[in-house]
């Protein structure tokens, strides 16, 4: 059959249609994607083609950008087995005790340091829903502050460097992912900063919904213990945020110091053994796998798909459009919402940013701005109905007594102040740009 004959434009709904059909049989993205792209380069252009495919699944295999993603998921696997975040966890909460609604303002920012160590997303989430929901629970915080807390924290290594996500986004595009890494600093502070608002605000106004810890808790543990258990995870944050920003090392090298810190602090614990290497190595190359096998499909697909003139009658469609730019930006955010409703984050990256961030340029817009977006938008997407991954993962660490329907519900506030953020920064563009 020469599916050339059906145009661009019903290619366009079959290809991906197609591809979304075989998605919501249960077999993996990069397979589906890869089968679809296969499907249309023997259809469109024939036989021959079939090289094509190939040549774009070997081009992202031998990315060196790619190189950073198992080494920082690697650090992430060693962190997660040293307890060095669940000593981050234990110190914090002394010097935030006192307050009203502490453990949930310390989650917070622990997830935060925790982004900052990792740029893993959702191991924050499981790791923080073990430890700090069932004490929140325990001393009568109100569900929706507790679980929300605990998820809205943990969906911060979208943007937090070093953010997969924003190494994926740079090595896609095409973007400097250390300018990507420098401009998210405020976008993610401030969005740090206004979850830790609206529970200061809430439980001030309603000290039931946060509680302090008791006195005899706080005084457990002095303020000098408490401050040797986070010294390590700061230092550690400082060694590869440091290297990056100060340009003593690239990217890659500083996820290498990543690691050899995080093995360095195993050892110095005593808690370095040859079965928490073993085990490390092997959730590196399962969490590596299924990114790179999803990056190959979704990155043939969409090459098979430019090959037959998509790129240029998506953006022809857009030119089409007699709105201002910045609708344009708003239709792809509202694309990326909708996509993250039911779609994972390298999905959507791989399937729509080589489409998207062309047209951004060519609308005079810079793509490290429209990156931030991206990146929150994924944070929005991680946390929204049906799929929302925040939510599972949450599920199956939490108390018998939280259901799916309750984590949902504690979702919507820190989804709303998720959307303001990002609404902020695309009115404001310079809240992301100004160091540049």
């Amino acid at each position: 059959m020469d599916l050339s004959a059906l145009g661009i434009e019903a290619g366009t709904w079959l290809i991906f249609g197609l591809a979304f059909a075989i998605l919501l049989t249960g077999i993996p993205l990069g397979f589906a994607t890869s089968a679809v792209a296969i499907i249309f380069a023997w259809g469109w252009f024939g036989h021959d083609a079939l090289t094509i495919v190939t040549s774009r699944m070997y081009g992202i295999v031998t990315e060196y950008s790619l190189v950073a993603i198992p080494i920082f998921v690697l650090m992430a696997s060693l962190l997660d087995r040293s307890s060095l975040s669940a000593d981050l966890f234990h110190g914090m909460r002394i010097f935030a005790g006192r307050l009203r609604g502490g453990v949930a303002i310390q989650t917070v920012i622990v997830a935060f340091f925790m982004a900052a160590m990792s740029g893993i997303i959702g191991g924050e989430t499981v790791l923080l829903g073990m430890l700090a929901l069932p004490q929140m629970l325990k001393l009568g915080y109100a569900k929706d502050i507790a679980i929300g807390s605990v998820c809205a924290g943990g969906a911060l290594g979208t943007m937090i460097p070093p953010s997969i996500v924003l190494i994926i986004y740079g090595m896609i595009t095409r973007t400097s992912i250390g300018d990507l890494f420098i401009a998210t600093i405020t976008p993610g502070t401030l969005l740090m900063f206004s979850y830790l608002l609206y529970i200061g605000i809430r439980c001030y106004l309603r000290p039931d919904d946060g509680p302090a810890l008791p006195e005899d808790e706080i005084e457990h543990t002095s303020r000098r213990q408490a401050l040797g258990l986070v010294i390590l995870p700061l230092m550690l944050i400082f060694l590869v945020l440091g290297t990056i920003y100060t340009g003593i090392a690239s990217i890659t090298e500083a996820a290498s110091l990543g690691v050899a810190g995080a093995a360095l602090i195993l050892v110095i614990k005593g808690r370095f053994t040859l079965e928490i290497l073993t085990r490390s190595v092997d959730q590196t190359f399962n969490t590596c796998g299924i990114i790179i096998w999803a990056g190959m499909g979704a990155i043939a697909i969409i090459g098979i798909y430019n090959l037959m003139g998509g790129g240029r009658y998506v953006a022809s469609v857009f030119d089409g459009m007699d709105v201002a730019p910045i609708v344009i930006i708003l239709i792809m955010m509202g694309t990326l919402f909708v996509l993250g409703t039911f779609m994972d984050w390298i999905g959507i990256a791989i399937l729509t940013l080589p489409i998207f961030v062309p047209i951004v340029k060519s609308l005079g817009y810079d793509p490290i701005w429209f990156g931030i977006l991206f990146s929150v938008n994924m944070q929005v997407a991680f946390m929204s109905p049906p799929l929302g991954p925040s939510a599972f993962f949450l599920k199956s660490v939490a108390p018998p007594g939280i259901s799916l329907f309750d984590i949902y519900r504690a979702f919507i506030p820190f989804v709303c102040i998720q959307i303001a953020v990002l609404m902020l920064l695309l009115l404001y563009p310079e809240i992301s740009l100004w160091p540049f």
